[in-house]
């Protein structure tokens, strides 16, 4: 055993190692459980507007337009800076760009309320602001998994990591809600903005700086954008990404409201139907991790793991929202719902781990190139889907549109996509 798997063990990425002994609680455990806890409270801190509008908008007297500038500009911020955090995560490391990211969101976070009560456009400007923190959470995440974790759990930290957004959802929007509802619409953002400014501390007491497995050799210091943008099996994570999103976000926003509208709940019962496909989501997330693994520990080759879960994912997904407008009843239409969001999450050991196999040192540049586009379904699709419910007054048409994404992201992922190294 190298000294350097020997520290890697016993809990610590540098220093010596004494008595021989070696711990059960690898360093990357810590690495890996502080991650998914950035990732929780930045899907806290961006989803609590959207409860905390409803009470801001009574008492600021803001239009319709008005709420959804406030709603849509953390996209903003979101958008522009995740190819900029990628990059300076890849430079710098994940530590101190994360640590600083937290820390940067979370005082735009308590600064929240003032902003609203200063003026519509000082908020909208606290949102954009708040957006280009969370940038980094996951292209800087990337890099810690990149460097801390063996190539062998990569699979499971990811989908581990990435699911923990749906489970943040369905924490984010009854809590908010509750804490609204007894304390005021402030409390929220105050009570979330200082979480995150703990985990800041804790972060910066516990993560060690640069490597906790062994570093590449002869690493590039410059990234080879013309190397990455030229390589097909980077496309087919892009493009596979934003078809993916389209459904996460369209499913995210606008499933209260085809509860609603289509089986006449209530609002309070459409927003709980409406968190078990999100249950679901990570539940299924982490198993498709573990198989993926197991897969690749029995000899398969990345390849065809990654394609397996990868059109799984979006075949099957996408027959279950394409059979959605059949259902003709709540039950029905919730275990349809469920079955959709578990099998888009086979997709978490798809597409987001594929950048460790084609460009492991790559592989959080490669994260913010493919989630910079593959936002964009936060802001189309979401208004496309509006439109056609509109146009057309009901949900069928949306859903299919839906599903034809997902089966042309399975067409494109099986045509290009790759699980053998391409950038060194």
């Amino acid at each position: 055993m190298s000294n350097l798997t020997g520290r890697l063990i016993a809990g610590r990425a540098d220093g010596d190692v004494t008595g021989g002994a070696l711990q059960r609680w690898p360093a990357y455990y810590t690495v890996v459980l502080l991650l998914i806890a950035a990732v929780f409270i930045s899907y806290i801190d961006r989803t609590n507007i959207s409860v905390g509008a409803i009470a801001m908008k009574a008492q600021l007297g803001w239009s319709e337009t008005q709420k959804g500038l406030v709603l849509s500009s953390f996209y903003i911020g979101y958008m522009l800076l995740m190819l900029v955090t990628g990059a300076l995560a890849n430079r710098f490391g994940g530590k101190i760009v994360l640590g600083l990211a937290v820390i940067w969101w979370s005082l735009f976070t308590v600064l929240t309320p003032p902003a609203a009560l200063t003026s519509l456009m000082a908020l909208v400007g606290a949102r954009i602001a708040l957006g280009a923190g969370e940038a980094a959470v996951f292209p800087a995440a990337m890099t810690m998994i990149g460097r801390w974790v063996p190539t062998a759990q990569r699979s499971r930290a990811v989908a581990l990591i990435v699911s923990t957004a749906s489970l943040s959802t369905v924490f984010a929007l009854p809590m908010t809600g509750w804490l609204v509802h007894v304390y005021g619409w402030p409390v929220p953002f105050y009570a979330f903005g200082i979480l995150g400014l703990i985990w800041a501390v804790v972060w910066f007491s516990k993560v060690r700086s640069g490597y906790g497995i062994e570093p590449p050799a002869n690493a590039r210091k410059t990234i080879p954008w013309r190397l990455i943008l030229a390589t097909p099996a980077v496309w087919a994570i892009v493009i596979t990404n934003l078809c993916f999103n389209w459904s996460y976000y369209v499913l995210g926003a606008w499933l209260p409201s085809y509860m609603k509208t289509t089986f006449g709940v209530s609002i309070v019962n459409a927003g709980l139907l409406s968190a078990a496909p999100w249950l679901a989501s990570f539940l299924m997330g982490n198993v498709a991790g573990y198989v993926a693994d197991g897969l690749l520990r029995a000899g398969r080759s990345a390849t065809v793991v990654r394609k397996l879960m990868q059109t799984a994912g979006l075949v099957l997904g996408g027959v279950c929202v394409f059979a959605l407008p059949w259902a003709g009843s709540v039950t029905p239409a919730v275990i349809l719902m469920c079955c959709a969001a578990g099998l888009f999450a086979l997709c978490f050991a798809g597409y987001a781990p594929n950048s460790f196999d084609i460009a492991p040192r790559y592989a959080d540049v490669i994260w913010a190139l493919s989630n910079t586009i593959g936002t964009l379904p936060g802001i189309f699709g979401v208004f496309v889907t509006g439109w056609l419910v509109d146009r057309t007054g009901s949900f069928s048409v949306p859903f299919y549109v839906t599903a034809g994404v997902s089966f042309f992201g399975a067409i494109v992922y099986l045509a290009i996509g790759s699980g053998e190294r391409k950038i060194n």
